[in-house]
């Protein structure tokens, strides 16, 4: 069953990022770490680390002094690094034993982690604002805390902590570089159309760009912004097993953790290229950007009662299964719905709204726009949400005991933060080895190429676009895209969102849906349609929504946490 609805997730982002004093420490330091990601690079498999090794820490701070529990860092062998332990006096206080090692620990973490961060004075001046506010003392470093010193062993465990990173395949050192990662392609200059024909449509393609701002906002240092963490199948995991990790070479070494195949590479058409599995994937991406027009009148209704609720076992898993599951021409996909609430057992009430608008919100909010937490943080954020519905009980998975507040959030943040983690080690270590294209890329080659559905029309070329009426065309005489000189009669276009090229004015002007020049694709992406983000890693993203959805359901015990499915209202 896919977890809550869509626009539970969507307007998550909408939630206060306030700290509230009444939370755990946990909770605040949990704060502060988004908000010093919101205000670095988009990177989500860095960021999946760092909230997975602040959760660590934090875990730790309390399981050192609980009856039952295991620490997982401290006096324990993780990866290839060993972190000693000398065991100290339980302390008469042990809630605020926990908060003194956390905060120490956390600050000192946080400090070296985004001390290169493109707002690193900010982030930092708000780390130690925070610290303290909590009556600590920034200039106490010693690591000395076997005579019982709670903030020492805060400093102890903070340095181990970055003594690890530096040594778990992450590249922290150099700034998470990739070490041998090369594009086989060379980049595609956006801006100025260039032939994109002579490529290898089945591998990455870097994208350069006049000036990149990057999905936080940030503007970056080079405008070919480089593969994402292609190596990053390397970086210890939390539960994944290094043993069970399969080694394969596409021009270095990569950890392949449970490896899903190929993916669907080009083919040479003869006559029907939309049987193709390859092109029939990027001519669908046209044909549901055909649907981002806000001109469009089409009707839907995404209520609970029409989305989700399909079973893993339902996903399709064959080229033809595929084609029946998603809607190519409507949008969509073949979902059951839900039939009643299942807190109130009544129906769902119909959510009507324009499609174009839905879409629209749908492909900005996977974008990551300015002030973005990533997708793993996007999850902390409905986890904080789900923390503080007045319908939470904290009760941990099955268990009917409830916990305390810094408990609960403590367990929550670790086992969430480990699953963000091995997704981002599982999922971009596939990334780097399979090497897989985007559809601005596989789009603009195939339109260089022409058309595969008819030998005997103009533009006929194997790795062409397949030729659908009025999505993709060959432009003809009298056609308004034919040039001045007549000189793209024959070539290929498409019905698809304008992009930037019918962009002036930002704040007010609107591309809408229309017919281009096929090598004059663009995805639809909102924060800067003058210089267009980075377009996102959508399998990292869906991967870590699964897997958090899986935890938060484990957690709370509740498919649809607490209160059912969220609603919120958008002013």
């Amino acid at each position: 069953m896919i977890k809550k609805c869509l626009l539970f997730v969507i307007f998550s982002i909408c939630i206060s990022h306030a700290v509230n004093s009444q939370h755990s420490v946990a909770r605040q330091w949990n704060e502060q770490l988004l908000e010093a990601i919101r205000n670095d690079f988009a990177r989500p498999t860095v960021h999946a680390r760092n909230l997975f090794h602040a959760s660590v820490l934090m875990y730790d701070a309390w399981a050192i002094f609980d009856e039952t529990a295991q620490s997982f860092f401290l006096d324990n062998t993780f990866g290839n690094f060993t972190t000693p332990f000398s065991p100290i006096p339980k302390p008469i206080h042990k809630e605020k034993a926990t908060k003194e090692i956390i905060s120490y620990a956390l600050f000192r973490l946080l400090k070296h982690r985004f001390k290169d961060s493109p707002n690193s004075t900010e982030t930092l001046n708000a780390l130690e604002t925070f610290f303290l506010s909590l009556g600590y003392d920034k200039n106490f470093i010693s690591q000395e805390y076997k005579l019982g010193s709670f903030a020492a062993l805060g400093n102890y465990m903070g340095a181990k902590m970055i003594e690890f990173g530096l040594q778990d395949n992450s590249n922290e050192s150099n700034g998470y570089s990739n070490k041998f990662y090369q594009s086989v392609n060379t980049p595609l200059l956006l801006d100025t159309y260039n032939d994109n024909a002579d490529i290898n449509p089945n591998r990455w393609q870097p994208l350069a760009f006049n000036l990149f701002i990057d999905q936080s906002g940030n503007p970056f240092q080079f405008n070919t912004p480089s593969f994402l963490s292609p190596e990053w199948g390397a970086v210890t995991p939390f539960a994944l097993k290094e043993d069970a990790a399969t080694i394969l070479n596409n021009g270095f070494d990569s950890y392949i953790y449970n490896d899903p195949g190929p993916p669907v590479y080009i083919q040479d058409s003869n006559d029907n290229g939309i049987q193709d599995p390859y092109k029939w994937n990027f001519a669908l991406v046209i044909s549901w950007s055909a649907q981002l027009d806000p001109a469009s009148t089409i009707l839907i209704d995404i209520s609970p009662a029409k989305i989700g609720n399909t079973s893993i076992s339902d996903f399709p898993d064959t080229f033809e299964e595929y084609k029946s599951f998603y809607d190519f021409d409507a949008g969509g996909s073949a979902v059951k719905g839900h039939l009643v609430n299942p807190k109130t057992l009544k129906p769902y009430s119909p959510n009507i709204v324009k499609q174009a608008d839905y879409t629209r919100v749908l492909a900005e909010f996977w974008a990551d726009g300015p002030d973005s937490e990533t997708p793993p943080g996007h999850w902390f954020t409905i986890l904080n949400y789900v923390s503080d519905h007045p319908q939470s009980k904290k009760t941990f998975g099955a268990s009917t005991i409830e916990l305390s507040s810094l408990e609960w959030d403590i367990k929550s943040y670790f086992v969430l933060a480990g699953a963000m983690h091995d997704a981002a080690v599982n999922t971009w270590g596939i990334k780097g080895y399979y090497d897989y294209i985007r559809p601005v890329s596989a789009i603009r080659y195939m339109a260089s190429k022409g058309q595969s559905s008819n030998a005997n029309a103009p533009s006929f070329h194997p790795h062409g676009l397949p030729l659908m009426t009025n999505l993709i065309e060959l432009i003809e005489n009298n056609d308004e895209l034919a040039g001045n000189s007549n000189q793209n009669i024959g070539k290929i276009k498409i019905k698809s969102w304008r992009g930037p090229d019918y962009i002036n004015n930002p704040d007010t002007d609107v591309a809408g849906v229309g017919w281009i020049l096929g090598t004059r694709w663009w995805p639809y992406q909102r924060p800067s349609f003058v210089t267009p983000p980075f377009a996102g890693y959508l399998s990292g993203h869906s991967t870590f929504s699964r897997a958090a959805a899986e935890v938060l359901t484990l957690i709370t015990n509740d498919a649809f946490f607490p209160g059912g499915i969220g609603t919120f209202d958008v002013i």
